[in-house]
């Protein structure tokens, strides 16, 4: 929108709320809140607490919900001269939507679903942790390779669960009795956790064990883990690459044609400054005694 078109109170308006939600004590009171929101709800879980002291719990609760309300309602006000831009960050979308669910009748008569929600806003700590932010952005767009990797290998477990049935289901009823415990038993063996014991069970039954249990351990631990593996850095990666090329938030319209204004100031003396070194060049020059000495043109390029 052209900055005529702008009213002068919603720029003023979107100055002012733009210098207290990007003031480092704002930052640091919404974390601070966000983390005692988290510390009221293990509290909660202790019923005898919760006993004693119900009102002020409650209490506490509707003061982080009024101050959440408060610190969502200054980053629309900081969008006042773009309100476009609010709606393109996801992270604004997340808390927008945390905060206006628990005004919700249905959720605030749900004990349950009220809870979840307020363990949702520990969530918000991604947004003053750069770090925790990638991972999360990491964690989402190694999704749908995630997915993938899940179905091979539910397909790989349950090859090899049906083969473990049929050759030690009578023998080792206890672990593969069923394709349910083959599945679970072979699941846990992925972690390499007891598969010593796994392969000595299995070596009193038949030879060929071995073979089962080590083409097992090769695609299930090795392979598969280590692809997951690549799955998650690579989107790490991506996530790091995303959060650096990220455009930073748009200023200000007063702001940004202050600073138009000081970049043609300094083009201005610049100019100034070149034209005053070219005079400089041409001036002749004067020698020590005061005389007037001209210089032949040979000894000047000497």
């Amino acid at each position: 929108m052209p900055q005529q078109q702008i009213p002068s109170s919603r720029v003023a308006l979107a100055r002012r709320c733009t210098a207290i939600v990007q003031a480092r004590w704002f930052a640091i009171t919404v974390f601070s809140l966000i983390l005692a929101n988290a510390a009221l709800l293990g509290v909660e879980t202790y019923s005898g607490i919760v006993a004693q002291h119900q009102h002020w719990l409650r209490l506490a609760e509707h003061a982080c919900l009024a101050a959440f309300t408060v610190e969502i309602l200054l980053r629309l006000a900081a969008h006042a001269d773009r309100p476009g831009e609010f709606f393109k960050d996801p992270w604004n979308l997340f808390d927008l939507a945390v905060v206006l669910c628990a005004f919700l009748p249905v959720v605030r008569e749900n004990t349950t679903v009220l809870r979840l929600l307020r363990l949702a806003r520990v969530l918000r700590t991604a947004r003053f942790l750069p770090q925790l932010r990638i991972v999360l952005v990491a964690v989402a767009r190694s999704l749908p390779g995630t997915l993938s990797f899940l179905l091979v290998g539910a397909l790989l477990l349950y090859v090899y669960a049906m083969v473990g049935w049929v050759f030690f289901g009578s023998h080792d009823p206890e672990h593969y009795g069923s394709i349910g415990r083959a599945v679970l038993t072979l699941f846990l063996l992925m972690t390499l956790d007891g598969i010593g014991d796994a392969v000595h069970a299995g070596l009193d039954i038949s030879r060929w064990s071995l073979l089962y249990y080590g083409s097992y351990v090769l695609l299930a631990s090795f392979v598969l883990v280590n692809v997951l593996i690549g799955v998650v850095i690579t989107s790490l990666d991506e996530a790091r690459e995303m959060d650096g090329a990220a455009p930073s938030q748009p200023r200000p319209l007063a702001e940004r044609s202050e600073c138009t204004s000081l970049v043609h100031r300094i083009e201005e003396a610049r100019r100034v400054l070149d034209e005053l070194e070219r005079e400089l060049v041409r001036m002749p020059s004067h020698p020590v005694d005061g005389t007037h000495r001209r210089i032949p043109t040979a000894q000047r390029r000497e």
